[in-house]
């Protein structure tokens, strides 16, 4: 049986083009520790930086995503590395591909390049896939009152993380304060992306890549990207879903019924998320936030490429079912068949 390890971020991305994407506190080291305590539940052979993790000591199950901490694991004898971590071009990771690794997650190329919200949306609406309407703005733009589109509208980090520094604006003042803010947090970088603000439902998709499944007792093959139930979120603060370090999303989140998810709206946004996972030919699982127009049309207003993957399986941890978990819930699986069921799908550098 081969050896696994989890990787967790250690240290900041870097910027890009003067857009920075801010560390989560702790750099995903809890959601790895869940995945890494749930595969050893599983009778995998999980590596760990000590002999005998604690289990609720989080850096106890991870490895850092450098250099020395792959190496660190390697020299354990580990062939599986899952990259629980913010990925980018130059990654410590690149370095071991000819090391005949496995993999589960993205391509740390392919992240670099949609990470960038702009880019992936201006991408995903050339493929006519509905985006809101939304554009740049830079820290010098002095003349605010030419915006493309009327008020309200939202402000988010162009490389963000969850809604972390995502604002409601009502209007120029709000504006101007809400861009202060942002820019002199220094947290985002020199630019933030705006977009029209969309007053319906907003649901979350988890969209998983093609592959061998356990479903329904057996092993299926499904050989394109497919969505797993749609999450309604609700107990919106100011417009905007609160940050799940600050709220857990199973407070405010809950599975759509089956009824609910055979509507044709529903099917219609599912069936674009799988598109838009397939147009980024994404390898591990991705997060897509659609949110709903007045008529009840919805768009697709934020892709997450490292979608959180915390689970409710360690001590301590009774809330902090993610928002993919959730959604496996609605299909029979426990955290542990969500995580099993994304482990069957490593690939190799």
């Amino acid at each position: 049986m081969k050896k696994i390890a989890i990787l967790y971020q250690a240290g900041p991305a870097p910027t890009m083009e003067g857009v920075t994407k801010p560390m989560k506190q702790g750099g995903y080291s809890d959601s790895g520790a869940d995945l890494a305590f749930a595969l050893s539940k599983s009778e995998k052979m999980v590596v760990t930086p000590i002999n005998t993790p604690r289990e609720n000591v989080d850096l106890d199950w991870v490895f850092p995503d450098t250099e020395d901490g792959i190496n660190s694991a390697l020299d354990q004898k580990v062939e599986i590395l899952w990259l629980n971590t913010v990925l980018y071009a130059d990654h410590p990771i690149q370095k071991f591909k000819n090391k005949g690794l496995e993999i589960i997650g993205q391509d740390a190329e392919m992240v670099e390049i949609y990470d960038n919200k702009w880019t992936t949306n201006q991408l995903l609406s050339k493929n006519n896939i509905p985006i809101p309407e939304a554009f740049i703005i830079h820290k010098d733009t002095t003349n605010l009152s030419k915006i493309p589109f009327s008020f309200p509208l939202i402000l988010k980090p162009i490389r963000g993380r969850g809604s972390q520094g995502v604002t409601f604006i009502e209007g120029e003042k709000e504006l101007k304060s809400g861009l202060e803010n942002l820019f002199e947090s220094k947290l985002f970088g020199t630019s933030v992306y705006a977009e029209s603000y969309l007053s319906g439902n907003e649901i979350t998709v988890t969209i998983m890549p093609p592959g061998s499944y356990n479903l329904n007792g057996k092993k299926q093959l499904l050989k394109k990207h497919w969505c797993l139930p749609p999450v309604l979120r609700y107990n919106h603060q100011n417009g905007i879903a609160p940050y799940s370090g600050n709220v857990a999303v199973i407070h405010n989140s809950k599975v759509l019924s089956a009824k609910e998810r055979k509507e044709s709206n529903i099917q219609k946004v599912l069936s674009q998320c799988a598109q838009a996972a397939s147009i980024l030919k994404v390898k591990a699982p991705i997060r897509i936030d659609c949110r709903a127009n007045q008529a009840g049309a919805y768009y697709l207003f934020d892709l997450n490429l490292k979608p959180n993957m915390t689970g409710n399986i360690r001590i301590g941890r009774k809330d902090q079912n993610s928002l993919s978990a959730l959604a496996a819930s609605a299909m029979g699986w426990s955290y542990t068949d969500l995580i099993m069921n994304i482990f069957d799908q490593k690939w190799s550098f």
